[in-house]
């Protein structure tokens, strides 16, 4: 079942959507965090195959209004640009996670976060901030942050994975990225694929007139397949 879920952040109104399991709850739940052009059908079909499997999940919308914006670089833009303010990605994403929280038929204890881009950057953000959630796992994001986590407040299994020529992830961040999960003291593990590029688990990809994307079926089934193996074990 499919239903819409709203919420009202610093002038912003959200506009998210749920996609709750056949059968009596509470049942476990993901959040799924969408790319910089916003809720489209990559985190909207990743959220019903959630849901097939017996999962909550929550489609995100961080922009307003559910926009969604395929090939327009400079809507794109816009809709990004405000969220180069990592604290407004943390409050922004915490106040999702809390709405997923408190819902009934949600148990608190089992919630995991997967985010795709900008998602990715998101849901590590939710972890660094110390939010109570099982796993988070960022597909293509960007990696780096100028608030990393810390080792008193880190509590989530942390997962990225990444294009090896993925430009917005170089080698530098991923490095810095690995020495900061150190540091925490976290549970984490980051895959990267050697041939795969920004974007790799977006079929539609090539649509952005950007430079180093692309989709790869073998990296997005690779990386979905060990997504699923997290859930199951932790949630």
């Amino acid at each position: 079942m499919e239903n819409v879920i709203t919420l009202q952040h610093e002038g912003a109104n959200l506009v998210g959507s749920i996609f709750v399991p056949a059968g009596p709850g509470p049942h476990p739940a993901v959040m799924v965090m969408h790319t910089a052009q916003g809720t489209g059908p990559l985190t909207l079909h990743a959220a019903r195959k959630l849901a097939e499997l017996g999962y909550i999940a929550l489609a995100t919308d961080m922009f307003g209004d559910g926009v969604y914006n395929p090939t327009d670089i400079t809507a794109i833009t816009a809709c990004f640009s405000p969220f180069h303010d990592p604290d407004l990605i943390r409050a922004r994403t915490l106040a999702w996670f809390e709405t997923l929280k408190s819902r009934p038929e949600v148990d608190p204890a089992r919630i995991a976060a997967i985010g795709y881009c900008f998602g990715g950057q998101c849901v590590l953000e939710l972890a660094r901030a110390g939010a109570d959630v099982k796993a988070v796992v960022s597909y293509h994001g960007l990696l780096t942050t100028n608030r990393p986590a810390q080792r008193e407040t880190l509590k989530a299994q942390v997962v990225a994975y990444n294009g090896a020529l993925d430009p917005n992830a170089p080698p530098a961040h991923t490095a810095q990225f690995r020495q900061e999960m150190i540091d925490a003291a976290a549970k984490w593990h980051i895959t990267e694929f050697g041939n795969s590029y920004h974007g790799f688990t977006d079929v539609d990809s090539g649509c952005l007139p950007l430079p180093g994307i692309a989709y790869d079926p073998l990296a997005d089934a690779i990386s979905w397949a060990g997504t699923l193996a997290l859930l199951k074990t932790l949630l």
